[in-house]
């Protein structure tokens, strides 16, 4: 693996964009990032996909020059493979990368497929010769976009956190994490960071990363615990402890009288 380019900090706004916010555009698989804060985890993969069972192709693998890799079709491109692709050829698949929890293997969503010179017939023609074919696309290119949560130096082991704009308006942003190999500047965890991948024997080597900045928590301090006024203590009682008297409202015991001298 060729060593990553490591690139400064930088000075730019702080607000995120989530994964899948970005606008569409129909002339570059992966196109630039739409905010220096845009999380996203896509790529390109050049194989043959091979589903499971043949008469569902929701899922199956897609056999590349290093081996299998598990893969789902989303929703929206079943139809396409049914209709226009097919299984028996190669094709450059636009995917989403995910790391599984149970056992950190990489697995893949097609989100698409790249073959401009023969599916699209929607390209402009005044910027069609800017549309790069199936052939000129780097093949295993991954732009991964996020919060690094670990990195270990030794090992080079690096996890970086993704949130995804909610399904539904109302709902809280999920995440997800991608787990890659590299080496990063010191310190990096909770920083954002722009990372270029190249996807070899199913790992994801880091190629470049640059540091966009630190990531601040603006969830609120709490200004520590309150205790109620019966929780300070017991009232003491004469006699015991320092023998103060306190403001309680035990009475103490009377002291006996002296009894009186009789004569024999």
């Amino acid at each position: 693996m060729s060593e990553s380019t490591h690139l400064p900090a930088s000075s730019s706004p702080t607000k995120p964009v989530l994964a899948s916010d970005e606008p569409k555009q129909r002339n570059h698989p992966i196109p630039p990032a739409s905010h220096p804060r845009q999380y996203r985890a896509i790529g390109i993969v050049r194989g043959k996909y091979t589903p499971d069972e043949a008469e569902q192709l929701s899922k199956g693998n897609i056999k590349t020059t290093d081996g299998d890799i598990e893969a789902v079709l989303l929703g929206r491109v079943i139809s396409l493979v049914k209709n226009h692709i097919d299984l028996e050829q190669e094709h450059v698949w636009v995917v989403y990368p995910r790391t599984r929890q149970d056992d950190n293997h990489l697995h893949l969503q097609i989100l698409g497929v790249w073959e401009p010179e023969n599916l699209d017939d929607e390209v402009d023609p005044e910027t069609d010769e800017d549309v790069p074919s199936s052939e000129e696309v780097e093949d295993g290119y991954f732009s991964i976009r996020g919060q690094v949560i670990f990195y270990d130096a030794e090992s080079k082991k690096v996890i970086v956190k993704i949130r995804q704009s909610p399904k539904k308006e109302g709902e809280k942003p999920k995440f997800f994490k991608v787990q890659l190999h590299g080496a990063l500047p010191e310190r990096p965890v909770n920083h954002f960071y722009d990372l270029t991948a190249k996807l070899i024997d199913n790992v994801l080597n880091i190629q470049t990363c640059e540091d966009i900045g630190l990531i601040r928590n603006n969830r609120k301090k709490s200004g520590g615990r309150r205790f109620n006024n019966k929780f300070k203590g017991k009232p003491q009682i004469p006699g015991q402890g320092d023998g103060k008297a306190s403001g309680s409202t035990a009475r103490a015991r009377p002291v006996p009288r002296p009894k009186p001298k009789t004569e024999d």
